[in-house]
């Protein structure tokens, strides 16, 4: 069935996407920082789903380490056939008074990250002559919700023009672009409640939906639709009302 890489795959979507692809059939190499989780993820998928399940203990906010996961994608022996670029976090902080650090460590993960990760995963897919890329992207990037949104953003428009130029090569490039959540994402962010119940996503059925759309080439996936429909209706207004609602979000 193939390999798949997923970033982030110690919590929340991420460890989502390592279950399901497991289940299906796919070998999986986990990446995230805690080693300690991932190594325990890795034995439930071995002794669950039967599959070889290799860990690389990254922190995607550091060169080298970006580097050392680049390097496994690269590699033609051990082929990679879908990168799930899902490792992010969100700053519960004021752009102009919190930290610069942590920003920038933030675009480092969600920006930096995902270009080099996908450069090293196309430039090996096309040799192939298959392969999908999968950046996870947010509906927050129609919004205006600080350097979340810019990042999200830069994500979604990279994925589009990684597509426009795969297409024809058996590879494809897909930005999943999902609403609220139930996930540790918000929690370790420090977010308190942010939207009614009827406003949130499962993460079984983002992450399914996700996969459905990788195996139809779409461009953009965006799971339910009344996350279909806001996202329409963020490109269609003002961008001063989008400003607005951005604020009292």
């Amino acid at each position: 069935m193939g390999t798949a890489l997923v970033t982030g795959a110690s919590a929340g979507l991420g460890k989502e996407f390592a279950w399901q692809l497991a289940t299906a059939g796919h070998d999986v190499v986990l990446v995230a920082r805690d080693e300690e989780r991932l190594q325990r993820l890795a034995a439930q998928l071995r002794a669950y789903a039967g599959v070889h399940a290799e860990v690389i203990a990254a922190d995607l906010g550091v060169r080298a380490d970006v580097e050392r996961v680049a390097e496994r994608l690269r590699q033609p022996t051990r082929p990679v056939g879908l990168l799930v670029n899902n490792a992010g976090f969100a700053l519960h902080q004021s752009f102009s008074t919190g930290s610069l650090e942590d920003e920038e460590h933030a675009l480092d993960v969600m920006v930096r990250a995902v270009m080099v990760l996908s450069h090293a995963a196309a430039g090996a897919m096309r040799e192939r002559g298959r392969g999908a890329i999968l950046n996870v992207s947010s509906v927050a990037a129609l919004m205006a919700s600080g350097t979340y949104s810019a990042a999200k953003a830069w994500v979604r428009t990279f994925t589009e023009g990684l597509a426009a130029e795969l297409r024809g090569t058996g590879v494809t490039a897909t930005a999943l672009c999902p609403g609220l959540t139930h996930t540790e994402f918000h929690q370790r962010a420090g977010f308190g409640r942010l939207a009614p119940e009827v406003a949130w996503l499962d993460a079984r059925g983002v992450v399914s939906a996700a996969l459905a759309d990788v195996r139809r080439g779409s461009v953009i996936s965006t799971p339910s639709v009344r996350y279909t429909l806001a996202s329409g209706l963020l490109r269609l207004l003002p961008r001063r009302v989008v400003r607005a609602a951005s604020r009292l979000a």
